[in-house]
């Protein structure tokens, strides 16, 4: 009796000290976990973008060709202005490259014209994009999977360009035209959830200082809709 009394004592001190031991293990578990959530995070430093470009200010007789492919890549800093993070300014920097395909193009001695029929024609800028948002986002210390809506305004200078026209009779090209405006400057928006994420741009000034168009009153301006998608 005494031997079967020593072994249920014996049996209750190891049931008691293996969930001690349990307990301490999910403590410690539990303490690492609430370390390892940032509360003072930032969201979406990184983005990369995809577009399409249609023309607004077109004038009689200006029709687009094909895909206007337009890319923004950059980073951008996030500075939260509340203390739930949810709501952010956010000023970076960045890169766009944008290719417009449409039946405005050069004559075979250069100057500017409305092309009625040709192989290629394409005007392709290169720019130092400089942008700033305000942002809103559902965002949380535990997950990385929200909604968002980001409104900014971006000034891109443009670095380079080129405007070059092939038809069955011709190939010209002019880079460096002084005639596009430097600055572009436009208003944007990037909403979605996670990883998908609607973009849209709309210039708020002409991409010609002079409007080279033959009845062309209001200027050319871009304005683009495709995806965004942001990286921690």
């Amino acid at each position: 009796m005494k031997n079967v009394f020593l072994l249920v004592l014996c049996c209750l001190i190891s049931s008691f000290s293996f969930g001690q031991e349990i307990e301490g293990v999910d403590e410690l578990s539990s303490k690492k976990d609430s370390v390892a959530l940032d509360y003072k995070y930032r969201e979406d430093q990184f983005y990369f973008g995809l577009s399409h470009t249609l023309m607004q200010g077109k004038p009689a007789g200006f029709t687009g060709n094909s895909v206007s492919l337009g890319v923004d890549i950059g980073f951008l800093r996030d500075f939260p202005i509340n203390k739930s993070r949810t709501l952010a300014i956010a000023p970076g920097v960045g890169f766009s490259y944008q290719n417009l395909r449409n039946n405005f193009g050069l004559a075979e001695d250069g100057s500017y014209t409305t092309l009625e029929s040709y192989k290629s024609n394409s005007l392709s800028l290169h720019m130092l994009d400089l942008p700033i948002e305000l942002r809103w986002r559902s965002s949380t210390p535990e997950s990385h999977k929200f909604w968002r809506t980001y409104v900014g305004f971006k000034a891109s200078y443009v670095l380079g360009n080129r405007l070059k026209t092939a038809t069955d009779t011709y190939s010209t090209t002019i880079r460096g035209d002084e005639n596009i405006n430097k600055w572009l400057l436009g208003m944007y928006v990037g909403a979605g959830f996670n990883t998908w994420n609607f973009y849209a741009y709309y210039g708020l000034n002409t991409i010609y200082k002079d409007t080279p168009i033959k009845g062309d009153t209001e200027g050319l301006r871009l304005f683009k809709v495709g995806v965004i998608f942001y990286i921690l």
